[in-house]
């Protein structure tokens, strides 16, 4: 129930950032949404820790009904997505990060290492993914049965059905 939905990924990496190391996962986050049915209408790189980072969060949740950003979700020194995305989001969404984290765990003990954080900034949401392709890759396919009623609900569309007879 994606089909037709907007959707920005963005990278926070020192590396991609530097032009010392390949977008991986920003791609393979790209090819997911697009398999999905997402319209991937920009993608982004900024450094890690840098005031940039919930600036970039807050310019593509105006152009993007869906923001994932991948990296700086663990414990490094440098590691402060979620912190900057928390300073931009109007809500947060603990449910989904929970989705997440299970998922993860379902696959490595180290996914209780990262901290990413689910929000929303108006109708947009965001999601914070691990660095790797891979955990990526599973933190957000863990979220597919739910998001395209997630996205739905934020853009208003909170009608239920009449009860049925």
């Amino acid at each position: 129930m994606t089909k037709g939905l907007t959707a920005a990924v963005l990278t926070v990496s020192d590396g991609v950032a530097g032009g010392t190391r390949l977008d991986g996962t920003g791609d393979a986050l790209d090819d997911l949404l697009t398999a999905e049915g997402f319209t991937v209408v920009r993608r982004a790189v900024v450094a890690d820790h840098s005031p940039a980072v919930s600036a970039t969060i807050v310019a593509l949740a105006g152009e993007a009904r869906l923001v994932v950003t991948t990296g700086g979700t663990g414990f490094g020194p440098r590691d402060h997505t979620p912190e900057a995305t928390r300073e931009v989001i109007d809500r947060e969404a603990p449910g989904l990060a929970w989705l997440m984290l299970k998922a993860g765990l379902d696959s490595t003990p180290m996914a209780a290492l990262s901290r990413g954080l689910v929000g929303t900034i108006g109708s947009s949401l965001v999601v914070n993914l691990p660095g790797s392709p891979k955990g990526a890759v599973e933190n957000l396919t863990a979220l597919f049965p739910v998001l395209g009623h997630a996205l739905e609900l934020l853009a208003g569309h909170t009608e239920h059905s009449p009860p049925p007879g």
